[in-house]
């Protein structure tokens, strides 16, 4: 069962600024925007590292640990972190998974064990830690660049800059981070990217605290492999939507975020939008990436919202209720589309039950707030209890 306190701690990430003793953008830099941003270079450079050399399934699970983990320590300062890591590492790690016990000890897939087995056992996911500690360095080098020239005489910046551009460089143990380092097209795509750390989320409505699309997307994702778990999917669909919730609105990128009372106002809008959401990804987006990997991509974001299966290559729409009962078997390649959109409600639910909670009675915000708690009132989805969920957070 999922508990609202897990829910609750992955939004604490929201509130959770980074680099708060130096010069930032107004905007800031959150934890949570920073985890999402890593998880999409974790995507790029486990596809420079090749099929067969990493394990898909093992490198989502270890973001979400990394993720739950620093959330809980996120306080302490990088270099004050890593000493006492290097010290006392796991006394820590046991510390932490002691604080996240009440939180996750009932997830199904024997969530905890696994868990406490990827702190505890430095050969268990070994290829993959290296990604994600790639990973790790290349958004804070992201980050990094654009404070640097905002802090270029506050004391201890250079050595800020030697202690990040060592810790990239010392990443350089697998041959995908070679490939990526040598790709201006992948970091290119990844500099685009990096722009949904700057889209706010409902940007016609004052709110506390503000988001911003990146960590949206990755709170989809968190939400949608929690819900994963629950219902007990395969694999490749796990793997398929996770990542399919991670890059549900990158075409954003390119748009903006158009709010949904925009789109429907007008028939055929909607589609229109998405017209021209696929014209630009197929301008500017796809051409960044290689070839063999545009179909994986464009299965997570065009109608990301359909559940669907592959059979003899071909994609079939269906429903994650038939999924569950004829399709969550790897060779179908599943995804399910259904449970991301209601993943995608119950972020924007809490994201409006947040404002209302800080006191921003806007209009907006309570009329979203009413209307989603109403739309998923009772409902199951594909086996997840989306009324549950939602009613967690009822004011």
């Amino acid at each position: 069962m999922i508990r609202k306190s897990l829910i609750s701690l992955i939004y604490e990430t929201v509130s959770i600024q980074r680099w708060n003793d130096h010069i930032r953008p107004s905007f800031g830099f959150t934890e949570l925007d920073k985890q999402a941003h890593k998880m999409f270079y974790a995507y790029l450079l486990a596809k420079c590292e090749g099929e067969g050399n990493y394990n898909p399934n093992l490198l989502v699970d270890g973001g979400i640990y990394e993720f739950l983990h620093r959330e809980i320590l996120t306080d302490i300062k990088p270099p004050v972190y890593h000493s006492l890591m290097k010290e006392k590492g796991p006394q820590i790690n046991e510390w932490v998974m002691e604080q996240l016990r009440p939180k996750i000890d009932c997830l199904k897939g024997d969530f905890y064990e696994k868990m406490n087995e990827y702190f505890k056992n430095p050969e268990y996911a070994k290829k993959e830690k290296e990604i994600l500690r790639a990973a790790h360095y290349y958004a804070t080098d992201w980050e990094f660049k654009v404070i640097y020239p905002l802090n270029s005489h506050t004391y201890g910046i250079e050595q800020v800059k030697s202690e990040v551009t060592r810790g990239l460089s010392a990443c350089n143990t697998f041959a995908g981070f070679h490939k990526f380092a040598t790709n201006p097209d992948l970091q290119e795509f990844l500099s685009i990217i990096g722009k949904l750390r700057y889209q706010q989320r409902w940007s016609r409505a004052v709110r506390m605290p503000a988001t911003y699309v990146m960590g949206h997307m990755l709170v989809v994702a968190l939400l949608s492999y929690l819900c994963g778990l629950e219902i007990g999917v395969c694999d490749k669909r796990m793997v398929n939507n996770f990542f399919g919730a991670l890059f549900h609105d990158l075409p954003e990128v390119l748009t903006r975020d158009i709010v949904s009372p925009v789109k429907a106002s007008v028939a055929g809008l909607d589609n229109l939008i998405k017209d021209i959401e696929d014209e630009q990804m197929n301008k500017i987006i796809y051409p960044l990436i290689p070839e063999q990997w545009r179909d994986e991509i464009k299965y997570f974001t065009q109608n990301e919202f359909d559940s669907k299966i592959k059979i003899d290559g071909k994609i079939v729409k269906t429903t994650s209720d038939e999924i569950n009962e004829r399709y969550n078997k790897n060779d179908y390649d599943a995804i399910d589309g259904q449970i991301i959109r209601g993943c995608d409600h119950l972020s924007a639910y809490l994201e409006a039950y947040l404002s209302l909670k800080f006191g921003v009675q806007s209009e907006s915000i309570q009329s979203g707030y009413h209307n989603l708690f109403t739309q998923y009132d009772s409902r199951v989805i594909g086996g997840v209890d989306f009324g549950l969920l939602f009613d967690y957070f009822r004011l």
